[in-house]
């Protein structure tokens, strides 16, 4: 992704559906760790826990608390 023209949420979220795609994980996480830019850091998160399973609610509760 180090010369794909989108926004690094995007970015972490077009990662995060693929290893869904490839891997069928019960839960996963992701954060971009980028290089700032601008002197602005971002680190995007995005998790997900399979519907209809436990994991689903801890994929919530883990977003809403994250810091």
């Amino acid at each position: 992704f180090r010369n794909h023209g989108a926004f690094h949420e995007d970015c972490v979220n077009i990662i995060m559906k693929d290893l869904i795609h490839l891997m069928n994980p019960k839960y996963i996480e992701v954060t971009g760790l980028f290089t700032p830019r601008g002197g602005i850091s971002i680190y995007p998160y995005a998790n997900y826990g399979r519907p209809g399973t436990k994991y689903e609610g801890i994929a919530e509760q883990r977003l809403m608390n994250r810091e």
